[in-house]
């Protein structure tokens, strides 16, 4: 059963990782993607020829979602390109980790632009048509360490729990026009940002998770299958972890 067949999805950040799970996911479940990457036009070129192979509308474009215009001109492209705008899945983020003695304001503010930033900027775009339609699931990518924090990432940490509380502020503000807003917290996702870990540290990570093992893409992706779809529509505001047990 394709649970998203005929519903349009933006993902943003989608070139590789949990990004590019979700959009693979996605297609299989019938959805069309619009999804966007930053610098990697090649590995975009290829996730959306695999996209397209599958039966959907797939379309990579190049875009800031931390630059606010950029942002809306996105939006615009997609919905004149696709007709159609059901689901947004904030997914871009980066990590510039390090104590608080020795970050730079440089590296707090980027990850502050780029991780929450770009959250408000696309919530922003995408409201107008989603308020018209009088419908819409927006997920917000937040983490583990949003709701716990992590000693060496106090930019990342403040990124991350900012997006839960503006999701549920969205939540209350357009829940009466049929637009649900949620959000899910990764725990330790095996990606190929984590492939750079040493066994050792990938081994101390999961001995705390009760699963005793990393989740994948393919994990966080069905989490958004089920926020994006009928399934979930009487869902909304909430923060689902997907951490195989990590914050138990």
């Amino acid at each position: 059963m394709k649970l998203l067949e005929g519903k349009t999805a933006i993902i943003t950040g989608a070139s590789r990782g949990i990004g590019r799970g979700i959009a693979q996911v996605f297609a299989k479940h019938g959805a069309n993607v619009a999804f966007t990457y930053s610098a990697s036009a090649e590995a975009a070129k290829a996730l959306e020829d695999e996209l397209n192979a599958m039966g959907i509308k797939a379309k990579g474009y190049q875009s800031n979602a931390a630059d606010f215009n950029e942002a809306q001109k996105l939006v615009d492209d997609v919905v004149a390109d696709f007709g159609a705008l059901d689901i947004l899945i904030n997914n871009a983020g980066i990590t510039k980790d390090n104590l608080l003695m020795r970050i730079s304001e440089e590296d707090f503010d980027k990850v502050i632009e780029v991780n929450l930033k770009s959250v408000f900027n696309m919530t922003k775009a995408v409201q107008r048509t989603m308020l018209k339609q009088r419908h819409g699931s927006i997920i917000n990518m937040s983490s583990v360490v949003g709701v716990k924090g992590n000693a060496g990432q106090t930019n990342y940490a403040a990124s991350k729990a900012g997006v839960i509380g503006f999701t549920k502020s969205v939540a209350l503000e357009l829940g009466s026009r049929n637009i649900r807003c949620n959000a899910i917290a990764p725990g330790f996702i095996q990606t190929e940002m984590t492939e750079k870990l040493g066994a050792d540290v990938v081994k101390g990570w999961t001995e705390n998770i009760p699963l005793k093992r990393g989740g994948s893409p393919e994990d966080v992706a069905n989490a958004c299958v089920f926020l994006a779809s009928d399934m979930s529509a009487y869902v909304t505001g909430q923060t689902l972890n997907v951490d195989g047990g990590m914050l138990t």
